[in-house]
């Protein structure tokens, strides 16, 4: 029986750097005096929090045309992801579909708002509505946003002042403290519910960078974006995510780890990001034992690795295991990710990569994100278009090189010129290792390929490693006896 392994990777082509702006004055309020244990809590606390917060809670939906895929409400492909909640498909059309319902809130009297990235992201059209019964819904405009800290704000044109939410801090946030949480849940309209800190500090690092808070407050799919505020009607947190599979575990994105981008995100767009043109993988342990590392020494994959960039400058080349960076261990492309953001743009960090069961010693210097723009444009090469062919010795799949009718059903640019499968056989090796229609094949074996012919030349009887972009992810498959 032939014996699989495929690892499954994002594409990361961006670290974070640091960031140390003067907020306070544009967005924030004058922190709220500490509470007296003494004091018991009014009897109409949070019915005076909902008097003064709901009037700044907007409900967000968003829209957007299916471009060669199915349409799915991002929070849902959230909990597929990290929690296993599968979330219902819309049907493919050329008209705009309902992408997602959420919630923002207003952080300033000109229709600034502040939301969760994945509320918004990928949105032809964003549409703000003010009170649940409101017949008039504003059309907002994306001012900048943040995928990895999974922040945006956008802006609407109300025609007059709007009330707006104090931002407070999270520094000081205690673990039974009461908070209550405002949104849009299911689409039931400025709903608040209430709950404690249960916990500070939750590394989620699948779904934010930074730590987050976790309440018992009841969060619910359309209650991202929402303000988490305390007794005082501070807001401390922007609710993001639950835990699924429980009851009463909620996430919320630090208010302070907010702060500190606002400016850059309204100024700019995005924030100063660190970059070095690498698209980076996890090993799983197999892979590990194949390549001479122990199951627990973890290491980040080099999957690609951009011509002319930084990571190509300093020596990286695919296939390189970054074991450490800066004197930092790596154990997967997340510490990557955070051990490049604490670099500053422009310096020099010290790598250790093994590299054909042998260490090396490099040096990479930090720069700053091109813009998508320019990262689009440096794909690969021309090549002639052929007609489909299935692969030899029952891998089971066939493969084409793109034409125009391949490119309008997968949504491919033309820039884009490298081998697509096109036809997967269930039960094969290639359905078992997780190769599907529509992958763009890179490399096999470690060398480049840039048509069909390629492909199938190199590829040998009983072991193969493919390198395959699909969609914004770069993913390695290695299919062995």
């Amino acid at each position: 029986m032939k014996k699989l392994s495929a690892s499954l990777v994002l594409v990361v082509v961006l670290a974070y750097g640091l960031f140390s702006f003067n907020t306070e004055a544009q967005f924030t309020s004058k922190p709220p005096p500490p509470l007296k244990l003494s004091d018991p809590l009014p009897a109409n606390l949070f019915i005076e929090l909902a008097k003064n917060v709901n009037p700044a809670v907007v409900n967000i939906s968003t829209s957007a045309i299916a471009r060669g895929a199915r349409l799915r409400d991002p929070m849902m492909e959230l909990f597929e992801q990290f929690y296993g909640v599968r979330p219902q498909q819309q049907p493919r059309t050329n008209k705009p579909q309902k992408l997602s319902l959420g919630t923002g809130f207003i952080i300033r009297e000109d229709g600034l708002i502040l939301t969760n990235n994945h509320v918004v992201q990928g949105a032809d059209l964003i549409q703000v509505q003010l009170t649940e019964n409101a017949e008039k819904t504003y059309d907002a405009k994306l001012i900048g946003s943040d995928a990895r800290l999974d922040i945006a704000l956008i802006k609407i044109d109300a025609g007059n002042k709007l009330p707006a939410v104090s931002l407070g801090t999270s520094k000081d946030i205690q673990v039974g403290e009461w908070v209550a949480a405002f949104g849009n849940p299911f689409g039931h309209g400025h709903s608040m519910t209430k709950g404690i800190i249960s916990s500070m500090g939750r590394t989620l690092g699948e779904i934010n960078k930074v730590p987050l808070i976790q309440t018992d407050a009841s969060i619910n799919p359309g209650n991202s974006g929402g303000p988490l505020v305390n007794a005082k009607g501070y807001v401390i947190g922007i609710n993001q995510a639950i835990d699924a599979r429980a009851q009463g575990i909620g996430f919320a994105i630090p208010i302070d780890d907010v702060k500190k981008i606002l400016v850059d995100l309204e100024s700019r767009g995005s924030i100063r990001k660190g970059y070095i043109g690498v698209s980076l993988g996890d090993l799983d342990p197999e892979a590990a034992t194949h390549v001479g590392l122990d199951d627990d020494s973890g290491g980040a994959v080099i999957v690609g690795v951009e011509a002319g960039g930084p990571a190509n400058m300093g020596g990286l080349k695919p296939y390189d295991i970054v074991l450490e960076v800066g004197g930092k261990k790596v154990k997967n492309s997340t510490d990557m990710m955070d051990a490049i953001a604490d670099s500053n743009i422009g310096e020099k960090v010290k790598m250790v990569v093994q590299r054909d069961r042998k260490k090396v010693n490099l040096s990479v210097q930090i720069a700053e994100r091109p813009s998508d723009l320019k990262l689009a444009q440096k794909l690969s090469k021309p090549q002639k278009s052929a007609a489909g062919q299935k692969a030899p010795n029952n891998f089971g799949f066939s493969l084409a090189d793109l034409d125009d009718n391949l490119r309008d059903q997968w949504d491919i640019p033309p820039e884009v010129k490298k081998p697509i499968i096109i036809q997967v056989e269930q039960g094969t090796m290639a359905s078992l290792a997780g190769l599907r229609a529509g992958d763009l094949i890179l490399d096999v074996n470690k060398d480049e390929v840039t048509t069909a012919k390629d492909v199938f030349a190199k590829l040998k009887q009983k072991a193969n490693t493919f390198r395959i972009a699909r969609g914004n992810r770069i993913i390695v498959v290695t299919i062995a006896d």
